[in-house]
This record gives structure tokens, C-alpha cells and sequence, in this order.
């Protein structure tokens, strides 16, 4: 008698912050030249040094208080999400989160940009119910900005990261969070408490202490090297072959504590150089 041995599927809540994790500006930069408002960064940095709102949350303080910013209207969001620049193959990251080898990962984006330019930015990449940023009311009348209903910055992000693991329902142990910069340091502090995986994705010094990895590239899918590394247990070359089956190639993978990776598209039908020019 033949016995059939079930493989469960292991479930895990995998989450991104979406500013210079995902795209390559800030959000807040994009929506300053659409509004032609000068001084974006002088204004965040004055916010930062009294410590008057949440890190990460600068932006929604400014659309309710600061006078140029008070024009912004939702079509305004809308249309800066447009024009961000988005990291390489964030759709494919998320159909490959679905299943690697037993392992289904939820993907979810959560920041404290706009939840108008983060849909736009990743319309038709991720569902909109899958992406938790900032909430404004607005004025049924006028359009403009009312109130800010929720800023998920600083100890917001924790918040909202207990709230998806708990209606999943998921263990402590089965999260993955990526960030990028001093607003994710809380949050990765909580899912280092809790045992889940932490990836950095810039060189910020606050984090890069923090994180238990630290990837960094042009492509989305480079956080799948410590996923699969940590989590499926997979070696570097089963890693690499796993990258050549989907038409890439690791290219100059220098891995030290930090890992820096070029992923290189391969044309069907061609012979894989790992020595190729990309």
C-alpha cells in the first residue's frame, strides 16, 4: 500500500515599505514638482530635527499645515504616483512570492506615502486592499485635504504589521519586512523581536545595524536571495539556477554582509555567461 505524505504549504506575511524600497525617489520629491513647491528636503529636515511628527511621516504633516501644499487634491497624488520610478520586476517579485518551493509569502506594501500614489505607482502590479499607506479625509466640497485619518510611520508601521499577521492569522516567526531607512527602524526591531527576517535595502547607518540583511540593487527581486537563503534553505548555486530558470543571471553577486547583486535579463534562447556583459 502506496502511502501519499501531504506537503502543507508554509504561509508567511512578507511586507515592503514602498518609498526607495520599491521606487526610486521619494514620493514627496515626485508630488513637489508636480506642485511646483521649492524646497522639499529643507522642509522635511526641519521636521525631522524638532521632532515634531513621526519619522516617515513628514509628508502627510506638510499636505495638512504647509500653505503650498494645502492645494494638493487627490488627482494630485494620483497623477504623482504615475511618475515614480519603480524598481525592476516588482510584478514578477510578487507572482514568485506566491509559491517558491513550498512557501507562500502574502505580499504587502506598507508607508506612510499616500495611499492614492502608492495604488497609482503599483496599479495593476498588487492589489489595491494589499498596500496600506496614508489616509487623508477630504473636504466632500472642495477636495481639499480635511484630516489625516491614518500615518503608518514610526511605531504606525508596527501597528499595522500586527494587525495583517493577525487576520492572516500567522505565527510571530513567519514575517518578512523590507525597508530602507531611519522610519523602518522600529518596525524591524519588533520583527527581529519576534524572530521574523529583517532586509535593508540601502546603505542608512540606522538600519544597516538592524537589518539581518542588507541587499542592494536596481532590481525588485533581489530580496529574494536572503528569503531563499533563510527561510527555503537554499544554497547560492540552487539560487542562481533558480534565477537562470526564470530568465536572469546573479551577475556580480559580492556577498560580504551586505549583498550586492546585478540581475541581468537573459534573451530566450541564448546560452547563460555568468561573465556576460548585461
Amino acid at each position: 500500500m502506496q502511502i501519499e505524505h501531504e506537503v502543507r504549504t508554509k504561509e508567511y506575511l512578507f511586507v515592503s515599505d514602498f518609498d526607495q524600497t520599491l521606487s526610486f525617489n521619494d514620493s514627496g520629491i515626485v508630488l513637489s514638482e508636480l506642485i511646483g513647491a521649492a524646497g522639499f528636503g529643507e522642509r522635511i529636515l526641519g521636521l525631522s530635527q524638532i521632532h515634531l511628527v513621526q519619522q516617515g511621516g513628514e509628508l502627510a504633516y506638510l499636505l495638512l499645515h504647509d500653505p503650498e501644499y494645502r492645494r494638493v487634491r487627490k488627482e494630485h497624488l494620483i497623477e504623482a504616483g504615475k511618475r515614480i520610478r519603480l524598481k525592476q520586476n516588482i510584478r514578477l517579485l510578487s507572482q514568485l512570492l506566491a509559491d517558491l518551493d513550498g512557501h507562500r509569502f502574502a505580499f504587502y506594501v506598507v508607508s506612510a506615502a499616500p495611499q492614492e500614489v502608492i495604488q497609482s505607482a503599483l496599479e495593476g502590479i498588487l492589489p489595491g486592499d494589499r498596500i496600506c499607506g496614508t489616509r487623508f479625509r477630504y473636504d466632500p466640497d472642495t477636495g481639499e485635504i480635511q484630516s489625516i485619518a491614518r500615518v503608518p510611520a514610526g511605531y504606525g508601521k508596527v501597528a499595522v504589521l500586527d494587525e495583517l499577521r493577525a487576520a492572516l492569522p500567522l505565527s510571530h516567526d513567519r514575517i518578512v519586512y523590507v525597508g530602507d531607512g531611519s522610519s523602518d527602524v522600529h518596525v524591524m526591531m519588533h520583527v527581529n523581536r519576534l524572530d521574523g527576517l529583517t532586509i535593508a535595502v540601502s546603505e542608512n547607518k540606522y538600519i544597516n545595524q538592524i537589518a539581518q540583511r542588507t541587499v542592494l540593487s536596481d532590481d525588485a527581486l533581489s530580496v529574494l536571495v536572503p528569503v531563499l537563503e533563510t527561510i527555503v534553505g537554499w544554497n547560492p548555486l540552487r539560487i542562481r539556477e533558480f534565477f537562470e530558470g526564470h530568465g536572469f543571471v546573479l551577475r556580480e553577486w559580492d556577498k560580504v554582509r551586505t549583498d550586492s547583486l546585478t540581475i541581468c535579463r537573459v534573451p530566450a534562447g541564448l546560452v547563460v555567461n555568468l561573465q556576460a556583459d548585461c
